[in-house]
């Protein structure tokens, strides 16, 4: 839990002092999918939390349903090459889902290609920067006001794409 330490504005004279907890290892897990429209007039993120746990093929798994079931449409997912995205559960469940979900794989490490490595490094160097919680639930609760307001902002959202070198340029 340990802030990110962004340089800040103070009155001559009074450093400001950003006090943590010592040596927390606690954490909150994100991950997030960049959702635009088929005819590319509406751009959203949608993201998943878990505190104190990783993301593996269950946990992934259970975001793509629930991504599915909130869009209520044929889907096409890009990601990186996490081996969790490829692998059990995910793999036979996007197999028998194949009319519905297609899946695309970045090239190996290519974090420039992916958008949603943009939204991380905003959201940990502007609204996340400075924050030093002193309790996992206050890091889980900024977190999520966080990513609804990202989520929500589509001028935000679309200039991430821009910022990408991913084909999927926005008119």
């Amino acid at each position: 839990m340990a802030p990110l330490v962004r340089r800040t504005w103070a009155p001559r004279g009074r450093t400001p002092v950003l006090r943590q907890r010592g040596r927390s290892r606690r954490k909150v897990s994100v991950i997030g999918a960049l959702v635009i429209s088929p005819r590319r007039r509406r751009v959203r993120a949608y993201f998943g939390l878990l505190p104190d746990a990783n993301f593996d093929g269950a946990s992934i798994l259970a975001f793509l349903r629930q991504l599915c079931r909130a869009l209520g449409a044929p889907i096409t997912v890009i990601w990186d090459r996490l081996k969790a995205h490829m692998g059990a559960p995910v793999a036979p469940w996007l197999v028998r889902n194949r009319h519905r979900v297609r899946a695309y794989l970045l090239p190996p490490y290519a974090p420039n290609l992916n958008p949603v490595e943009l939204i991380w490094g905003h959201s940990k160097s502007n609204p996340l920067a400075n924050f030093a919680p002193r309790e996992l639930a206050d890091l889980l609760t900024q977190t999520q006001i966080v990513t609804l307001a990202i989520g929500n902002n589509e001028p935000l959202l679309r200039s991430f794409l821009k910022h990408s070198p991913l084909s999927l340029r926005l008119k």
